[in-house]
């Protein structure tokens, strides 16, 4: 199993880079940001978790560009990869969203994992253009016009959110950067994921996962798709009975969040938890 670490950015405390170096220090295999472009201070969309307008954390109206994030934490890295938890690619233009994550990965050695989200936030994702009730639709036309970017010497997409003709586009990513959908485990969010990502990771409020992962592995299986999705499980401190359970049923990463802590508190806290996994 792998294990990772989620830095909820903010322009407080420990720094993207301080906190994936150390990380990579302690052996974590994965570096996590989350992503805002902002938070619309009057809005219809609840928060998931506190169920109202509220914020659980003021650090979603704080977040740091993701993308620029872990450009400084592959500066400063050279084993640890590089993932968002979660981004949302429709609140940018498709194209050069993939010239920035193609870009990261090539001057990182291919390092990148892009964790996306539908987004809970439907009047963020309003201003950005994206109706609340296309946002899937939008977020599956982004992905296949950022794969086409990526892989294909002449690119083009046809699609109702996304249109460009026959393009070039370089660099191309070292390895196509494996997507991983953050949302609820229901039938509707797998179907998605069989058809159009590479994986899921658990929302902040799941933590009897064992039927949805069944579900997903059995849904993975009888769509053909090769091998087995990465299933990526947020995790407060660590219970090592449940992560050799979580293991045991096909979980592969677990994903650790920080605190919004100084520098020297953070470090302290990565290698306790390090110590503690080991």
């Amino acid at each position: 199993m792998r294990y990772g670490i989620v830095l909820f950015t903010s322009d407080r405390g420990i720094t993207p880079a301080d906190a994936a170096r150390v990380a990579e220090a302690n052996g974590f295999h994965t570096f996590y940001v989350p992503e805002h472009t902002h938070i619309p201070v009057k809005r219809e969309a609840a928060h998931p978790g506190t169920g109202d307008a509220s914020l659980p954390d003021d650090r979603y109206m704080r977040t740091l560009d993701p993308w620029v994030a872990l450009a400084t934490a592959s500066a400063v890295t050279e084993r640890i990869e590089l993932g968002t938890a979660v981004a949302l690619p429709v609140e940018h233009d498709p194209i050069t969203l993939a010239k920035t994550i193609a870009t990261l990965d090539h001057l990182s050695g291919g390092r990148v994992l892009l964790g996306a989200g539908f987004g809970w936030n439907t009047d963020e994702l309003a201003d950005h253009g994206v109706p609340p009730g296309k946002r899937r639709t939008a977020l599956r036309e982004y992905l296949e016009a950022m794969r086409s970017l990526w892989i294909d010497e002449e690119a083009s997409y046809d699609g109702d959110f996304v249109k460009f003709g026959p393009s070039w586009v370089w660099p191309k990513p070292i390895r196509v950067p494996p997507v991983i959908v953050g949302a609820a485990g229901t039938a509707k969010t797998f179907e998605w994921i069989v058809r159009s990502a590479d994986g899921w990771l658990t929302t902040p409020r799941e933590t009897e996962i064992d039927d949805s992962v069944q579900l997903l592995r059995r849904m993975w299986a009888d769509a053909g798709r090769a091998g087995s999705p990465r299933i990526i499980a947020l995790d407060g401190r660590p219970d090592l009975a449940k992560l050799a359970h979580w293991e045991e049923i096909g979980v592969t990463d677990i994903a650790f969040g920080l605190p919004d802590r100084s520098a020297d508190e953070v470090t302290a806290y990565i290698e306790k938890l390090a110590g503690r996994l080991a």
